[in-house]
């Protein structure tokens, strides 16, 4: 055995690992399967329903075979079929525990379809890009995550054709995912190398931080025709009703059994 090549192997695995626990290590992989929003868990939820519904669906397939199988042998399946079904059992519990997979969409589909279909493939394409980017970038994209849900309830009750739609799909689904894989582009070795003053990561982080903003800018626009709505709702119902004063009057005042006068009926005699 060489010494020497032992050694050099070592340092090399060394320092692998140590490239790889500065990028995340094995902490990448959980954090990429951790949903950022409410669209894309109800996408994987529904994929673990699916996923059961044809786990069982194998299950009662295997035990029909196994029963008609028993009726028609006369010796019946014995203690080998027993193994067989059993191992059927089991090799369908490994399939249907890692298909179907919820598959993540293309860059090109990220703008298509409604605003709800939108935010959900964002949301998922997201989640798959997260693992590969710095701690402070992820944390940015899981914030992300809960911002696209409160921006995609307003788009729900918004018009195709409104003047912000296209906004929203040009800072949704081309801005965030463009700066991510410009990102992506630059060699893991040099993203930690300053260029024209800052790092690729500082770069990024900077990028993410203001993407962020806006979405929470856009949001907010959109829902002040539903808070001016509320607030002059508010007002007619405090005129309506006289305020929280009068109802506190109103409310400790004793109830003496006769009713109120109907003031909406006019109390003027009609000529005979």
């Amino acid at each position: 055995m060489n010494l020497s090549d032992e050694t050099d192997r070592a340092l090399s695995d060394g320092k692998r690992l140590v490239a790889d626990n500065r990028a995340g290590g094995r902490h990448r992989m959980a954090r990429s399967q951790n949903s950022i929003g409410s669209s894309s868990a109800a996408v994987k939820r529904k994929n673990w329903i699916d996923r059961a519904k044809y786990f069982a669906g194998a299950v009662v397939a295997i035990l029909a075979t196994a029963t008609v199988a028993g009726l028609v042998l006369e010796s019946g399946i014995g203690f080998t079929g027993l193994m067989m079904v059993a191992l059927g059992v089991m090799a369908a519990a490994f399939v249907f525990a890692n298909y179907p997979k919820v598959k993540t969409p293309k860059r090109s589909d990220l703008k298509q379809g409604n605003p709800k279909q939108m935010v959900t493939r964002v949301e998922l394409w997201l989640e798959a890009q997260k693992g590969l980017l710095p701690d402070e970038a992820a944390a940015l994209v899981d914030q992300m995550g809960s911002q696209l849900d409160a921006l995609e309830t307003q788009l729900e009750s918004m018009d195709e054709t409104h003047p912000a739609m296209s906004e929203v799909q040009e800072l949704v689904g081309e801005y965030i995912p463009e700066t991510i894989d410009n990102y992506l582009k630059v060699p893991a070795h040099l993203r930690g190398e300053e260029h024209a003053g800052n790092t690729a990561d500082e770069r990024l982080i900077a990028s993410l931080t203001k993407l962020s903003g806006e979405i929470d800018r856009v949001t907010r626009r959109l829902a002040e025709g539903a808070l001016d709505d509320l607030a002059v709702k508010s007002r007619y119902l405090e005129y309506r009703y006289g305020g929280d004063e009068l109802l506190e009057d109103l409310s400790s005042s004793p109830d003496t059994g006769v009713p109120l006068p109907d003031l909406s009926v006019s109390t003027t005699k009609q000529p005979r």
